[in-house]
């Protein structure tokens, strides 16, 4: 199995959790926030998106499908187009209540050019310097494991508020 493989593999997880979170979901669950000052489901699942959306996109050297395809304009939520979710408060999180069609429907997209491009990578390709504002600089391997590190963390968060919003 080469790398790209491993890793489309990994996204591939990301994936299956974000779709089993919000596939189904009663009404109230994704903006269910187990007390004021934590995620929702909705924001967590927005901000992975943003954060995998924004840093393959700068990797790869290519647009942000939040940007480039129109998405911030249809979320209409109220912060610049390049907010990731990082470093965010808790009227932040109360304000992305777009419901689980939009939201699965970013995601998708956003999961759709990660594998596109990660599915072109080679083994060499995983050694190139993508950040030096590092010490170490940032290699395209590290990032990517960066991405999916992050990216899973948040999904089985999701996962879990669901549990907790679900048993009441």
């Amino acid at each position: 199995m080469r790398s790209a493989q491993l890793l489309l593999d990994a996204f591939g997880r990301i994936h299956d959790i974000v779709h089993h979170v919000i596939d189904g979901a009663e009404p109230g669950v994704l903006s269910f926030r187990p007390d004021r000052d934590a995620n929702s489901i909705e924001w967590l699942v927005w901000h992975l998106s943003r954060i995998e959306d924004d840093h393959i996109a700068d990797a790869a050297g290519i647009a942000q499908v939040w940007v480039a395809k129109g998405w911030s304009d249809r979320f209409g939520l109220p912060f610049e187009p390049s907010a990731t979710g990082y470093g965010h408060q808790s009227e932040d999180v109360a304000a992305v209540q777009v419901g689980g069609e939009l939201l699965i429907a970013y995601f998708d997209a956003v999961h759709e050019q990660t594998s596109r491009y990660v599915e072109a990578l080679k083994d060499d390709d995983f050694d190139r310097v993508v950040d030096d504002s590092w010490d170490p600089p940032v290699t395209l391997g590290v990032r990517l494991v960066s991405v999916v590190s992050d990216c899973l963390e948040h999904a089985g968060q999701a996962a879990f508020i669901r549990g907790i919003a679900e048993r009441g």
